[in-house]
Protein backbone atom coordinates (compact mmCIF):
# COMPACT_ATOMS: atom_id res chain seq x y z
CA UNK A 1 0.00 0.00 0.00
CA UNK A 2 2.86 2.53 0.94
CA UNK A 3 4.50 1.75 -2.35
CA UNK A 4 1.33 2.72 -4.23
CA UNK A 5 0.82 5.95 -1.95
CA UNK A 6 0.84 8.43 -5.63
CA UNK A 7 -1.60 5.78 -7.46
CA UNK A 8 -4.45 6.33 -4.53
CA UNK A 9 -4.40 10.19 -4.61
CA UNK A 10 -7.66 11.13 -4.73
CA UNK A 11 -9.27 7.85 -4.48
CA UNK A 12 -10.66 7.42 -0.91
CA UNK A 13 -13.92 8.49 -1.80
CA UNK A 14 -14.44 4.70 -3.49
CA UNK A 15 -11.85 3.15 -0.96
CA UNK A 16 -14.28 4.57 1.88
CA UNK A 17 -17.22 3.09 0.26
CA UNK A 18 -15.71 -0.38 -1.00
CA UNK A 19 -13.89 -0.70 2.36
CA UNK A 20 -17.40 -1.29 3.65
CA UNK A 21 -17.73 -4.36 1.64
CA UNK A 22 -14.15 -5.05 3.02
CA UNK A 23 -14.87 -4.86 5.94
CA UNK A 24 -17.81 -6.59 6.37
CA UNK A 25 -16.65 -9.57 3.79
CA UNK A 26 -13.59 -9.91 5.68
CA UNK A 27 -15.56 -10.14 9.21
CA UNK A 28 -17.98 -13.14 7.77
CA UNK A 29 -15.00 -14.81 5.95
CA UNK A 30 -13.29 -14.86 9.24
CA UNK A 31 -16.08 -16.22 11.17
CA UNK A 32 -16.53 -18.85 8.49
CA UNK A 33 -13.23 -20.25 8.71
CA UNK A 34 -13.69 -20.81 12.60
CA UNK A 35 -17.04 -22.87 12.09
CA UNK A 36 -17.38 -24.42 9.08
CA UNK A 37 -15.28 -27.66 8.13
CA UNK A 38 -11.63 -27.52 7.09
CA UNK A 39 -12.17 -28.02 4.13
CA UNK A 40 -15.30 -26.47 2.62
CA UNK A 41 -13.55 -24.14 0.09
CA UNK A 42 -10.39 -25.87 -1.05
CA UNK A 43 -12.54 -27.51 -3.66
CA UNK A 44 -13.60 -24.63 -5.32
CA UNK A 45 -10.66 -22.08 -4.53
CA UNK A 46 -9.08 -23.51 -7.99
CA UNK A 47 -11.95 -22.98 -9.92
CA UNK A 48 -12.54 -19.08 -8.05
CA UNK A 49 -8.87 -18.31 -9.34
CA UNK A 50 -9.79 -19.31 -12.99
CA UNK A 51 -12.66 -17.44 -13.31
CA UNK A 52 -10.65 -14.40 -12.19
CA UNK A 53 -7.61 -14.50 -14.31
CA UNK A 54 -10.21 -14.91 -17.16
CA UNK A 55 -11.70 -11.83 -15.77
CA UNK A 56 -8.00 -10.29 -15.57
CA UNK A 57 -7.86 -11.53 -19.28
CA UNK A 58 -11.21 -10.34 -20.54
CA UNK A 59 -11.39 -7.00 -18.23
CA UNK A 60 -10.81 -4.39 -20.49
CA UNK A 61 -13.07 -5.58 -22.88
CA UNK A 62 -15.68 -5.97 -19.93
CA UNK A 63 -14.83 -2.34 -19.01
CA UNK A 64 -15.50 -0.81 -22.52
CA UNK A 65 -18.56 -2.77 -22.15
CA UNK A 66 -19.77 -1.83 -18.46
CA UNK A 67 -18.86 1.78 -19.48
CA UNK A 68 -20.74 1.75 -22.55
CA UNK A 69 -24.39 0.46 -20.63
CA UNK A 70 -23.70 2.97 -17.16
CA UNK A 71 -23.18 6.02 -19.41
CA UNK A 72 -21.74 8.91 -17.49
CA UNK A 73 -24.15 9.06 -15.17
CA UNK A 74 -23.80 6.14 -13.29
CA UNK A 75 -22.05 6.25 -9.86
CA UNK A 76 -18.50 5.57 -9.56
CA UNK A 77 -19.21 2.82 -7.27
CA UNK A 78 -21.94 0.49 -8.27
CA UNK A 79 -23.91 -1.94 -6.01
CA UNK A 80 -22.81 -4.98 -7.91
CA UNK A 81 -18.97 -3.63 -7.51
CA UNK A 82 -19.80 -3.07 -3.77
CA UNK A 83 -21.71 -6.81 -3.54
CA UNK A 84 -18.27 -8.37 -5.93
CA UNK A 85 -16.32 -6.69 -3.24
CA UNK A 86 -18.13 -8.25 -0.46
CA UNK A 87 -17.86 -11.49 -1.89
CA UNK A 88 -14.13 -11.49 -2.55
CA UNK A 89 -13.91 -10.41 1.25
CA UNK A 90 -15.53 -13.37 2.36
CA UNK A 91 -13.37 -15.43 0.05
CA UNK A 92 -9.95 -13.46 1.35
CA UNK A 93 -11.27 -13.95 5.01
CA UNK A 94 -11.95 -17.69 4.58
CA UNK A 95 -9.22 -18.31 2.29
CA UNK A 96 -7.14 -15.53 1.30
CA UNK A 97 -4.76 -16.75 -2.00
CA UNK A 98 -5.52 -15.17 -5.31
CA UNK A 99 -8.04 -12.48 -3.15
CA UNK A 100 -5.69 -9.75 -5.44
CA UNK A 101 -6.66 -11.25 -8.68
CA UNK A 102 -9.95 -11.24 -7.96
CA UNK A 103 -10.13 -7.62 -6.64
CA UNK A 104 -7.61 -6.27 -9.42
CA UNK A 105 -10.36 -8.24 -12.09
CA UNK A 106 -13.57 -6.48 -10.45
CA UNK A 107 -11.91 -3.10 -10.30
CA UNK A 108 -10.76 -3.67 -13.59
CA UNK A 109 -14.03 -4.12 -14.92
CA UNK A 110 -16.48 -2.03 -13.08
CA UNK A 111 -13.99 1.67 -12.67
CA UNK A 112 -12.76 3.50 -15.49
CA UNK A 113 -9.22 4.15 -14.28
CA UNK A 114 -5.43 3.10 -14.92
CA UNK A 115 -4.21 -0.21 -14.06
CA UNK A 116 -1.43 1.52 -11.67
CA UNK A 117 -4.41 2.97 -9.82
CA UNK A 118 -6.59 -0.37 -9.77
CA UNK A 119 -3.58 -2.02 -8.75
CA UNK A 120 -3.51 0.75 -5.49
CA UNK A 121 -7.11 0.04 -4.87
CA UNK A 122 -6.49 -3.31 -4.45
CA UNK A 123 -4.37 -3.35 -2.06
CA UNK A 124 -5.66 -1.35 0.30
CA UNK A 125 -8.87 -3.32 -0.19
CA UNK A 126 -6.77 -6.67 0.58
CA UNK A 127 -5.01 -5.30 3.63
CA UNK A 128 -8.10 -4.33 4.77
CA UNK A 129 -10.00 -7.68 4.44
CA UNK A 130 -6.31 -9.52 6.11
CA UNK A 131 -6.73 -6.89 8.68
CA UNK A 132 -9.81 -7.85 10.04
CA UNK A 133 -10.00 -11.22 9.16
CA UNK A 134 -6.30 -11.08 11.77
CA UNK A 135 -8.25 -9.40 14.37
CA UNK A 136 -11.07 -12.36 14.39
CA UNK A 137 -8.24 -15.34 14.45
CA UNK A 138 -6.27 -13.13 17.33
CA UNK A 139 -9.15 -13.17 19.09
CA UNK A 140 -10.47 -16.31 19.01
CA UNK A 141 -7.72 -18.91 17.96
CA UNK A 142 -4.03 -19.92 18.84
CA UNK A 143 -1.67 -17.74 16.96
CA UNK A 144 1.80 -19.47 16.33
CA UNK A 145 3.63 -15.19 16.48
CA UNK A 146 6.66 -16.85 15.44
CA UNK A 147 5.44 -18.07 11.83
CA UNK A 148 3.23 -14.58 12.06
CA UNK A 149 6.40 -12.85 12.39
CA UNK A 150 8.16 -14.69 9.06
CA UNK A 151 5.10 -13.77 7.37
CA UNK A 152 4.92 -10.76 7.98
CA UNK A 153 8.45 -10.23 7.37
CA UNK A 154 8.56 -11.50 3.76
CA UNK A 155 4.99 -9.24 3.35
CA UNK A 156 6.55 -6.21 4.18
CA UNK A 157 9.68 -7.13 1.59
CA UNK A 158 7.86 -8.59 -0.81
CA UNK A 159 5.12 -5.90 -0.98
CA UNK A 160 8.02 -2.97 -1.46
CA UNK A 161 9.72 -5.04 -3.75
CA UNK A 162 6.46 -5.67 -5.66
CA UNK A 163 5.14 -1.85 -5.61
CA UNK A 164 8.35 -0.70 -7.14
CA UNK A 165 8.37 -3.17 -9.74
CA UNK A 166 4.82 -3.28 -10.19
CA UNK A 167 4.32 0.53 -10.75
CA UNK A 168 7.20 0.39 -13.36
CA UNK A 169 5.01 -1.93 -15.99
CA UNK A 170 2.36 -1.33 -18.28
CA UNK A 171 -0.88 -2.31 -18.24
CA UNK A 172 -0.40 -5.14 -20.15
CA UNK A 173 2.77 -6.63 -19.00
CA UNK A 174 0.74 -5.69 -15.20
CA UNK A 175 -2.00 -8.38 -16.16
CA UNK A 176 0.40 -11.05 -17.66
CA UNK A 177 1.91 -10.75 -14.93
CA UNK A 178 -0.93 -11.17 -12.56
CA UNK A 179 -2.16 -14.33 -15.31
CA UNK A 180 0.83 -15.91 -14.33
CA UNK A 181 1.53 -15.82 -10.81
CA UNK A 182 -2.80 -16.98 -10.99
CA UNK A 183 -1.72 -19.96 -13.13
CA UNK A 184 1.22 -21.26 -10.46
CA UNK A 185 -1.67 -20.74 -7.86
CA UNK A 186 -3.39 -22.92 -9.53
CA UNK A 187 -0.92 -25.83 -10.34
CA UNK A 188 0.09 -25.62 -7.19
CA UNK A 189 -3.30 -25.93 -5.22
CA UNK A 190 -4.58 -28.19 -8.02
CA UNK A 191 -1.06 -30.55 -7.81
Amino acid sequence: MIGYRRELAGQRPRLVQLGVGSVLGGLTGSILLLVLPGGVFAKVVPVLIVVALVLVVAGPRLSAAVSRRRGSSAPAVSPWLLVCVFLTGVYGGYFGAAQGIILFALLSIFLADTAQRLNGAKNVLAMTVNAVASVVFVLAADVDWKVVGIIATGSVIGGQVGASVGRRLSAPVLRAVVVVVGLVAVVKLVA
